[in-house]
């Protein structure tokens, strides 16, 4: 842990705080459809989490969720809940305090801000287009975050200073692939099945109006 993963950490919060993520768990006296994405990320997240790590392999093998979080419940709400996440590996996979903020950055708040910052890139590059926010921000953006994030934790860590291979390249990649995958995936069926759940879609932008039938004569 450095003092300026502890700064980006502290500002992600802080930022986090000031535009009251909370709002968008508020109803006219109802549930909102946010609240299932939020309690099933909270439960099921720590628990991927608290996964074993990668042994001796030069990158650090871990699952993010951090893609499919920000899609789901916007970055302001995805943040509180990767910190949430991160810190509850003190107690679930016995990291010191060091190593779950570490964690926390490169594997939560800095993929999040990614996915935010490219995904607004590709929404302007393509405007309001369904195959550009399945394939665009949810497989190709979190692909090349996930796999920036992974260099980036284990450069940072020193990991690729003890080895001469590429062998962390290769695993790096093929994580960051397959939680791609599994995102754009997820958010598929969601788009399908369940759009309410995703705060970063909308029937109405991607899909225009919806015209009822015609009533028969």
């Amino acid at each position: 842990m450095t003092a300026f993963e502890t700064a980006l950490l502290a500002l992600a919060i802080a930022a986090s705080g000031v535009v009251r993520p909370w709002r968008m768990l508020q109803g006219n006296g109802a549930v909102t459809p946010l609240a299932t994405p939020l309690l099933a990320t909270l439960v099921i997240l720590p628990w991927l989490w608290a996964w074993p790590m990668g042994g001796n392999l030069p990158v650090p093998v871990q699952w993010s969720g951090a893609a499919l979080a920000v899609l789901m419940l916007g970055w302001p709400l995805a943040v509180p809940v990767l910190v949430a996440t991160g810190m509850s590996t003190v107690l679930t996979a016995n990291a010191s305090f060091g190593q779950a903020i570490s964690s926390t950055l490169w594997f939560g708040v800095l993929p999040a801000t990614g996915v935010l910052l490219l995904g607004h890139a590709v929404r302007r590059a393509f405007g309001a287009n369904p195959l550009a926010y399945v394939f665009g921000r949810a497989y190709a953006v979190p692909l090349l975050v996930l796999f920036g994030c992974t260099l980036g934790s284990a450069v940072a860590a020193g990991s690729f200073a003890r080895t001469g291979d590429s062998t962390g390249w290769v695993v790096a990649f093929l994580m960051a692939m397959g939680e791609a995958a599994w995102t754009c995936a997820t958010v598929s069926m969601l788009v399908a099945w369940r759009p309410q759940w995703l705060a970063t879609w909308s029937d109405a932008r991607y899909l225009g109006p919806q015209k009822s039938p015609r009533p028969a004569a």
